[in-house]
């Protein structure tokens, strides 16, 4: 154990954020020099604040299970060699989810049942950055080759920590990504103040030095042909994401100037990283409104103030929540309560409790405003108040409604794979489809859902590969596809 009185003697302390006068004017993530560096003043304290308690239930928490009082203890004594080592025990990629993952592993922190939790998340994303600066971050290379080969569809999260424990177990994998560099949504879905790039790329410079191969710009189901891919691979990882977005058919749809959130975010990314984009969606000098409360609007509304917008309302269905756990939501699950991103502190307006009911032409087939009216929500069903209605002003409307599964031509509909009643791609309990040799992994099995669950998923859906192609494993033992995850 770290501290015996550690929890008793420090609050919980969160790095400081730049200023928001200062971070909104550029791109770079909001803390100073990231948040591994930020962490580094207060670090010794907030770990000392794990209890090592008997049932840590924090690893109930998460989806990876990883050893938290194990590396809180180690960054405690400034082990931080070791604490790396236990770090990467559980998780490929600890500086994505130390920067992207809201902390489900935090809500069950046994300190957090009459107190502020642990920053397990901060100590986390401290360690692996620190191991980076270190240069303790190394390839890891097989000790053997299986002669087995591995196509991974899908460089986001799940398909990345699936080709790095294969590459790792000596079988020979290529990832196929169709946009023109790898990492998915981490490249151009995240922006660069969440997340910069060069995180990932660091990543993915590992991964090559291991001997995972990456064929971008190559749009499996159209350039190469999945009984290709069976022909010349002896089995096919599927981590093509969920990327249908749901849509929102009200009167004025097909108004100029109303884009789903993953058309206007990949571009502004791109920009942010000095490319050329045409006909760039863009919010500038707009009246913007984000529909949709999530991660995808906080995102939307953090790019559109740095793209200095006129005006920025983000609008949610649901009721605001309150400031502590709901009784419904007791501990250890994670709580649905009012939370407040880095962008949700730069500005904008965030109303709760509304519906759109149209979009209103200006005359000339772009949107000019919104007609909204407020909700109650009964019986799982959201009736509109009477006499609430009213107009907000609107140039640009962006959709971040969520996903509803993954795209069902290309691969899915030329193996002929069976979907679940949910629409996501079906599974056994090794992570194998309905077609033989083929293998789903994050989002696209799972449905839309946490970073952490993509790259357990991806870790336990290798395990199954390896079971297919050898006949055992020793990779870590998979997570079974039907146990839902325990966050929303």
């Amino acid at each position: 154990m770290a501290d015996p009185r550690g929890f008793l003697k420090h609050d919980r302390e969160l790095a400081e954020r730049r200023p928001i006068a200062e971070r909104v004017n550029d791109w770079q993530e909001v803390y100073p020099g990231g948040p591994g560096k930020a962490l580094l003043p207060i670090i010794t304290e907030q770990a000392s604040r794990c209890m090592d308690c008997g049932i840590p239930f924090c690893h109930q928490g998460c989806p990876l299970g990883n050893l938290i009082p194990e590396w809180n203890d180690l960054v405690y004594r400034n082990d931080w060699t070791d604490a790396l080592d236990r770090l990467h025990a559980t998780n490929n990629f600890p500086e994505f989810t130390g920067r992207l993952c809201p902390a489900p592993c935090e809500t069950a922190c046994v300190v957090g049942i009459n107190s502020p939790p642990v920053t397990i998340k901060n100590v986390e994303v401290a360690i692996a950055d620190r191991g980076w600066d270190n240069r303790n971050v190394k390839a890891q290379l097989p000790e053997w080759h299986t002669n087995k080969t591995v196509a991974v569809i899908g460089s986001g999260p799940a398909g990345l920590a699936a080709a790095q424990q294969l590459t790792r177990e000596g079988h020979t994998v290529a990832v196929y990504e169709r946009a023109d560099a790898p990492g998915g949504l981490l490249r151009y879905g995240i922006p660069e103040f969440k997340m910069e790039k060069e995180v990932l790329d660091r990543r993915l410079r590992q991964m090559r030095n291991e001997g995972t191969i990456f064929r971008s710009g190559v749009d499996v189901g159209t350039d190469i042909t999945g009984d290709e891919l069976l022909k010349r691979y002896d089995a096919v990882v599927l981590a093509i994401g969920s990327t249908v977005a749901r849509d929102l058919p009200i009167p004025g749809r097909e108004l100029g100037g109303i884009h789903q959130a993953m058309d206007f975010l990949p571009q502004a990314n791109r920009a942010a990283l000095g490319e050329e984009v045409e006909n760039q969606i863009l919010a500038t000098g707009k009246d913007v409104v984000i529909i949709g409360g999530g991660d995808t609007g906080a995102d939307c509304l953090g790019t559109s103030i740095r793209q200095q917008a006129r005006s920025i309302t983000q609008l949610e269905i649901m009721p605001q929540p309150g400031e502590d756990r709901p009784e419904n939501q007791p501990w250890p699950t994670y709580p649905m309560i009012y939370r407040v991103s880095s962008a949700h502190e730069e500005g904008g307006e965030r109303i709760f409790a509304v519906n759109t009911t149209e979009f209103v032409d200006d005359g000339s087939g772009n949107v000019a405003a919104l007609r909204l009216t407020e909700v109650e929500q009964v019986d799982g069903k959201f009736n509109p108040i009477e006499s609430s209605e009213r107009e907000i002003p609107a140039q640009l409307v962006l959709l971040a409604m969520g996903f509803t599964g993954p795209e069902r031509g290309g691969l899915v509909e030329e193996f002929g794979l069976e979907l679940d009643a949910r629409g996501n791609i079906a599974r056994s309990e090794h992570y194998e489809t309905s077609k033989p040799g083929v293998f789903v992994a994050g989002d696209a099995g799972r449905g839309q859902s946490l970073i952490v669950w993509a790259i357990a998923e991806g870790r336990s859906c290798a395990a199954g590969v390896d079971w297919y192609l050898t006949g055992d494993t020793k990779l870590p033992k998979p997570i079974m596809p039907h146990e839902r995850p325990l966050v929303v």
